[in-house]
């Protein structure tokens, strides 16, 4: 008989809010957003509180959406150390019971529970012990989700916030996938799932109709993927140690930028943010990559590859400008500039386990 994995996804309830609400009594029960500023441009919502959900407003909206759907909100600045502080806590907890524990975020990770700890041998109970503790210990909830595979413990996770559990045995994953919309797909984004409901596609069941050839003629690599996922198999593992697979750093500005020399000012300073993460992580990379968005929301990237490695401030920045300069900016208004490296490969005696874990940070 083969021996299922018991697998845990943790997803922190509305972390950055949550830690504010925590720390300022005086924000308890009222509506809460973090990051971005209500007034003139640039500011995009980091996160809300579900007081502040309750109008609509949600992660990566602009902040003057948010204010006009909530006008009670409070607007809150990041605190990027309190929240590294408290995950670092919870993460504490989550080696408690196992070594195997995949971050995705500072408030989201995978545990693999298969062989805990502390023998207790049921993953159910060591969610709720995990759940417990991190309400005890640090003023949080978090919410859960159980199965056999990584992909469904994420979509269970989601299914009954704040506070929530949700298990989903091996022998209930097929069903249960055949019932989620396809919109609760992890990886289905609006556009997708807007394609798949045009092609009479509305649940994973309209997905397991088709044939794998089909899937994959409609919707590329991730076509195998669906196929494979709603028939319940996802044989991923918890990666305890991710590996970057990019690192960088993005600024949205409080006004368009019309100017080169605006643009290239503030390039220079995201240039330097990425050199000193690079460098503090022991990191060298082959790719350059420039973000650029406009003010109508457009968004495009330009990249340029070296056959050497390279982490110097001196090539990101120079390389970025140039990219910015063939990227035809003459007469564009652009709102938001961005720039990352990839390809990597780390500097020779530099321990994996003191890397970051491939969180991605607001900046």
């Amino acid at each position: 008989m083969a021996l299922h994995r018991k697998i845990i996804h943790i997803d922190m309830d509305a972390f950055y809010a949550s830690v504010e609400q925590r720390d300022n009594p005086e924000y308890k029960g009222k509506p809460i957003v973090v990051g971005g500023k209500p007034e003139g441009r640039g500011g995009v919502v980091a996160t809300a509180s579900y007081e502040a959900r309750k109008f609509g407003v949600r992660s990566a909206m602009p902040s003057k959406r948010a204010k006009e759907l909530c006008p009670d909100a409070i607007f809150v600045y990041p605190r990027f150390d309190a929240y590294k502080e408290a995950s670092k806590k919870i993460r504490e907890i989550f080696y408690r019971y196992t070594d195997l524990v995949e971050p995705l975020s500072l408030d989201e990770a995978f545990l693999d529970v298969t062989n805990d700890k502390l023998n207790i041998g049921s993953a159910i109970e060591i969610a709720k012990l995990i759940k417990q503790q991190i309400k005890e210990e640090t003023g949080l909830t978090a919410s859960a989700g159980i199965s056999s595979s990584k992909f469904v413990a994420k979509i269970a996770s989601d299914l009954q916030k704040p506070d929530g559990l949700t298990f989903v045995g091996p022998s209930k994953i097929e069903g249960f996938m055949e019932k989620l919309p396809v919109e609760k797909f992890f990886g289905v984004g609006k556009v997708t799932a807007n394609k798949m409901k045009k092609m009479g596609l509305h649940t994973g069941g309209d997905l397991k109709k088709m044939t794998e050839e089909e899937l994959t003629k409609y919707f590329g690599k991730s076509g195998r993927f669906f196929y494979k996922i709603v028939r319940g198999i996802d044989n991923r593992e918890v990666q305890p140690h991710r590996e970057h697979k990019s690192m960088g750093a993005e600024d949205t500005f409080s006004y368009d930028l019309t100017e080169e020399d605006e643009m290239n000012e503030q390039l220079e300073k995201i240039a330097q943010t990425v050199c000193k993460r690079l460098q503090k992580y022991n990191l060298k990379g082959r790719t350059i990559t420039l973000k650029i968005k406009y003010h109508d929301f457009k968004q495009i990237t330009r990249n340029q590859s070296f056959p050497y490695l390279i982490n110097d401030f001196e090539t990101i920045f120079s390389t970025s400008k140039q990219l910015l300069l063939n990227s035809n900016i003459d007469d564009k208004k652009i709102r938001l500039l961005g720039i990352s490296i990839s390809n990597f490969i780390a500097l020779t005696g530099v321990s994996k386990k003191k890397k970051n874990n491939g969180q991605m940070e607001l900046f």
